[in-house]
């Protein structure tokens, strides 16, 4: 997951965006509709989210975030070979519960056509934390994905340690569950098991800490 800046109050003044965004008269005052959003975006150089309300400018990652977000496009493309499902990165929008999402990675199964720019079907989605956007893929990412029917799978996945929170549409309900250390995913609706060490091939993660050890007393 990138970090962002949203536009309105943490917007640059001079900025092309946030003077256009500003002339349309919706910040805050009156929302934009996804439609609105999407002719809006494709005038602006970069890549922008919209939660239903606020315009949020995507901006650049680490190099671990950009090195594991590589490894998991390579083992979900080489897991989907065969089958009609595909993996996308953060170059293609997603519409989700009323929000116009990016996500690091994703996988959707359904037909489409090559001029296709937005998904409003993914069956897996991945997000990379990182500490600016921790609370919101935790939250309301969270909230959009899990009410959106087609997702099967959400699971962000941590850069700075090898684990990932995984949460699963079962019966019903929307279950967390943390893996940690190298521990296998499986994704079976779209018949991909993954390797959790395999994503943080080539990363640096930092040592756990370790206990001190117990002072000795001398006779």
């Amino acid at each position: 997951m990138t970090r962002r800046a949203g536009y309105g109050m943490k917007s640059r003044r001079g900025s092309r965006a946030a003077r256009e965004f500003r002339a349309m008269g919706v910040a805050l005052r009156q929302p934009m509709t996804i439609a609105e959003f999407l002719a809006w975006e494709d005038r602006q150089p970069d890549k922008h989210e919209f939660d239903g309300f606020a315009v949020v400018a995507m901006t650049g990652v680490s190099r671990a975030h950009s090195t594991i977000q590589a490894n998991l496009m390579a083992a979900l493309r080489q897991g989907l070979r065969g089958t009609p499902c595909r993996v996308h990165g953060s170059d293609l929008k997603v519409e989700v519960a009323g929000s116009i999402r990016y996500p690091d990675a994703f996988v959707v199964c359904s037909d489409g056509t090559p001029r296709d720019r937005v998904i409003d079907d993914p069956v897996v989605i991945f997000e990379i934390l990182s500490p600016s956007t921790a609370q919101l893929d935790h939250g309301r990412k969270n909230e959009e994905y899990r009410d959106t029917p087609s997702v099967r799978h959400y699971v962000i996945v941590e850069q700075d340690a090898m684990r990932a929170t995984v949460f699963a549409r079962e019966a019903g309900r929307w279950i967390g569950t943390l893996l940690s250390g190298p521990e296998r995913l499986d994704l079976p609706e779209i018949g991909v098991s993954l390797d959790l060490a395999e994503l943080y091939d080539g990363v640096a993660l930092d040592a756990p800490a370790r206990e001190p050890a117990p002072e000795t007393s001398r006779a």
